[in-house]
């Protein structure tokens, strides 16, 4: 796949993103540590974790840490979680006015059962005029500061609301509509729809539209970009372990080769890099290793490495185990062809969609629910 004749840089409202690439905000996973060692290998837009609106305003110490940002962040770029249109604007208000925020998403995606059985994440726009009203005050209260919608194509393929939303979300003034071609129900299994992206591109006149799902090298981002008419897209799991994977699509839109993938020996320094970044911002050795174990074997996915190094990877509990384990794998180990597409991250799937009693039954209800105990994290 080639790329592009020409790469226009995306416009998200007054942000103009030199690449169309968005990193996808991964619970857990797109901390400011990982997001300036992903943003080292290419232009982009690179959102946080997901942060709920409500503890956001109820000064949660957990949800302000994953609200905040590293000093290299140019461009501060939030996910917000809300299922009620005031608590929204509120929470939105203080982060632009406060927190110097840029741009804002709103997480109507998320298919985690915590999530959706409270009507928010990928049930929120089963109920089309409460999803309309969150976003409406949301635009409002960001002023100048662009809000854009990240989506599912719906609780199921019964209950499919991607069209409907995405004009929703464009008719209240969102700035883009980016959505992730698989229902809640699939969760992350199966092939996202790519053609649902394409649907959507063509009904939505005077936003950008982003693709998400199934990017796992660069030239899926061609691809996709070629089959859909999309304006950009969200790299999510394809980026777990792979930060380069940025580098690679930069070079890609430009139309220039695509870098090998890296042996063992050039992977090891990033990964300490990416440790010593985690223990740098949380303060706490121990727990930055704990963290980092799960992006071992993101990162040695493919990899000839063997079973014996792959568990004692995910059981380091300091930083020098974890060099030590790291400086025993052999550096000139490769990856084999095709290994680049290999799944990362979630891979679960089907499962049925947990919503509010009625959920589909009251859809022009725009009561918002009671999302008080709701989960504060989610992808």
């Amino acid at each position: 796949m080639t790329a592009p004749a020409t790469t226009a840089p995306l416009k998200i409202g007054p942000l103009e993103v030199e690449l169309p690439v968005v990193l996808a905000p991964m619970a857990g996973v797109t901390n400011a540590a990982y997001r300036s060692l992903c943003r080292s290998y290419g232009a982009g837009l690179y959102v946080s974790e997901m942060v709920s609106a409500r503890a956001l305003l109820e000064v949660n110490e957990a949800t302000n840490r994953r609200a905040s940002f590293g000093a290299d962040e140019t461009v501060r770029s939030i996910q917000l979680y809300a299922t009620h249109p005031d608590i929204v604007g509120a929470a939105v208000r203080k982060l632009v006015d406060e927190d110097g925020v840029d741009h804002v998403d709103l997480n109507v995606g998320c298919p985690s059962p915590k999530v959706t059985r409270r009507g928010g994440g990928s049930a929120l726009p089963a109920h089309p005029v409460l999803f309309g009203n969150l976003v409406r005050s949301a635009v409002r209260a960001a002023g100048s500061v662009p809000v854009t919608v990240k989506m599912r194509k719906g609780v199921d393929d019964q209950n499919l609301t991607f069209l409907e939303a995405g004009r929703r979300a464009q008719d209240e003034g969102a700035a883009a509509v980016a959505l992730h071609a698989r229902t809640a129900e699939q969760f992350y299994s199966g092939r996202a729809d790519w053609s649902a992206i394409t649907e959507l591109k063509q009904a939505l006149a005077s936003v950008p539209v982003l693709g998400n799902g199934d990017i796992w090298a660069a030239s899926d981002a061609l691809r996709m970009m070629a089959e859909t008419g999309c304006d950009g897209v969200v790299v999510g799991r394809g980026c777990l372990g792979k930060p380069w994977l940025f580098r690679d699509l930069a070079d890609a839109f430009a139309g220039r080769p695509v870098q090998a993938p890296p042996t063992v020996g050039e992977v090891v320094p990033v990964m300490k890099r990416h440790a010593r970044a985690l223990v740098e911002a949380r303060g706490d050795e121990g727990f930055a290793v704990r963290d980092f174990r799960r992006h071992t074997g993101w990162y040695m996915t493919g990899y000839p490495v063997g079973g014996a190094a792959r568990k004692a990877l995910a059981m380091a509990s300091s930083l020098a185990e974890l060099d030590d384990l790291l400086d025993a794998l052999d550096p000139s180990a490769e990856l084999p062809a095709g290994s680049e597409l290999l799944p990362r991250g979630h891979v679960q799937g089907p499962r049925h969609v947990v919503l509010p009693e009625h959920w589909l039954r009251d859809r022009d209800d725009p009561t918002p629910p009671d999302d008080a105990g709701a989960f504060h994290q989610g992808g």
